[in-house]
């Protein structure tokens, strides 16, 4: 499946510079690159759970972000840390 890896990371702190490059390194090696913060993977179940552990052992659930889009006939989209998401299908208040 194709997964798109977007991610947010503070980087106000020389730790969250470090886990800027840790997140940047794991998306590497599965995917890639397509911008600074932005990820295309294809990705069985496996290693999608595999890498999406990764990177919530890296991240700071209160201060960075990490989104996986789930591409294809059944798309979904998946929100880990920091930033509220909201409900794609859900109604828009304008």
């Amino acid at each position: 499946m194709l997964i798109l890896i977007a991610y947010d990371v503070n980087t106000e702190t020389p730790a969250g510079k470090r886990r800027l490059r840790q997140v940047a390194k794991v998306c590497v090696n599965y995917g890639q690159r397509v911008q600074n913060s932005v990820f295309e993977c294809e990705l069985d179940n496996a290693l999608f759970i595999k890498v999406k552990h990764q990177l919530e052992n890296i991240i700071d659930k209160e201060t960075d972000s990490l989104r996986f889009y789930r591409l294809g006939n059944n798309p979904q989209i998946e929100h880990i840390g920091a930033k509220e998401s909201y409900d794609p299908k859900g109604i828009l208040i304008i």
